[in-house]
């Protein structure tokens, strides 16, 4: 294993094997020190928060795969957030509490509709805390603007007639941003799911009846995995 557990602060480069293999072994302690040294290092000038909260480690984390259910990674993005760096506070209940923007690319061919859930893995009783859930996403959409609506009957942009958001784990059908704990970064899973299948599910979903509901029809997956820290 290339990742040290102690707390030393340390700086290291680990390939995806060791990273995978650190993963499989101690879960939990990854996580926690991932996090710890990310708080350490996520204000300076390193590649190596970047590594660590890449979307590809931490899907291993949060979604394992096996050789039998390997799926097509979709390339998941931002114009303004990126994988392991904090993210902007007009996405936060510090700021305008806006849905953030997010683009996709490299769909899988036989994509039929598209599912975006946002989860802090590190908060909820079980967790993941749900802040986002928005599916029926229509196959030729490219992304999901700054600011999707809150207000019940607003209509969804054009591009995205047919889409529908789920309940977040305030029990709230729309986005709620981030509100950890005072010193405490948290990370914020935002997981593009591709489909082989046009569901018709209706409005107001939890994360658990969504997941249930595309179990089986999942082609493709892709993450971007910010961090947002209260001071």
């Amino acid at each position: 294993m290339c990742y040290a557990s102690k707390i030393q602060p340390i700086r290291v480069r680990c390939t995806i094997h060791d990273t995978a293999k650190a993963l499989k072994e101690d879960k939990d302690a990854f996580y926690r020190d991932s996090v710890h040294q990310m708080r350490h290092h996520m204000m300076q000038p390193t590649p190596w928060a970047y590594t660590v909260a890449s979307p590809l480690l931490f899907s291993l984390l949060i979604h394992p795969l096996s050789g039998q259910n390997l799926i097509h990674e979709i390339n998941v993005d931002s114009p303004t957030m990126s994988s392991g760096r904090v993210m902007p506070r007009d996405y936060t209940p510090d700021g305008h509490n806006l849905s953030p923007p997010l683009t996709w690319s490299n769909l899988p061919t036989g994509t039929k509709e598209l599912a975006v859930v946002c989860a802090d893995f590190g908060a909820g009783s079980p967790p993941p805390w749900t802040h986002w859930l928005v599916y029926g996403i229509p196959a030729t959409a490219t992304g999901l603007p700054t600011g999707l609506p809150i207000l019940p009957n607003t209509p969804m942009p054009t591009d995205l007639v047919g889409a529908t958001q789920g309940l977040n784990g305030w029990n709230r059908p729309y986005y709620r941003g981030p509100a950890p704990p005072a010193g405490t970064p948290h990370l914020y899973h935002f997981t593009v799911y591709a489909l082989d299948k046009t569901l018709g599910l209706t409005p107001g979903l939890t994360r658990e009846e969504l997941l249930e509901a595309i179990d089986g029809h999942v082609i493709g997956r892709g993450d971007i995995v910010p961090i947002y820290e209260r001071f």
